[in-house]
């Protein structure tokens, strides 16, 4: 009984790994829709070269009499394309974040506008129609509170429509 088994799994073992002649077969439907492209992955998810000097910066002198002091945000670059070391400086308080684009399937554009209050400013992107999309703001709060509050959330998602041809 062994040597049956053993004779019949060698058998099936050798024939579904054989490349055999079978011809290989393509769906040609004429239901199908269009190739769906995902525009996401066009862009590379790893920059080649990371720019050393910013790539947006808003900076505002402070009030300050005795020291040459400023409000400042400036973006640099990380190895990974949509995301952006942020450095913050009020007069002497410092701080870091980082701030993750969303992949509309173009490189994105980050951009640095003045906001609202004296010591504020809006982190955005230009998106694929050349409009500014807030997404953080970083400002000073009471009591000299260097602070980053995200304004606005952004994702990015590919859908298939189904084909109703019958």
């Amino acid at each position: 009984m062994r040597t049956i088994l053993f004779a019949l799994s060698c058998c099936l073992l050798g024939s579904c790994g054989s490349t055999g002649t079978q011809p290989k077969t393509t769906d040609t439907d004429s239901t199908q829709g269009p190739a769906i492209v995902n525009a996401a992955a066009q862009v590379p998810p790893f920059r080649d070269t990371v720019q050393k000097a910013p790539v947006a910066e808003f900076r505002v002198k402070t009030e300050n009499p005795l020291n040459d002091w400023y409000f400042s945000v400036r973006l640099y670059e990380t190895r990974k394309t949509f995301y952006y070391l942020i450095k913050l400086q009020y007069e002497e308080i410092q701080g870091q974040d980082t701030l993750k684009l969303p992949n509309f399937g173009t490189m994105p554009r980050p951009e640095i506008r003045k906001g609202p209050e004296k010591y504020s400013c809006i982190i955005g992107f230009m998106d694929k129609d050349n409009q500014f999309r807030e997404y953080k703001k970083v400002y000073v709060a009471p009591g000299d509170r260097l602070k980053i509050t995200a304004l606005k959330h952004y994702a990015v998602a590919t859908y298939q429509e189904e084909a109703s041809g019958k």
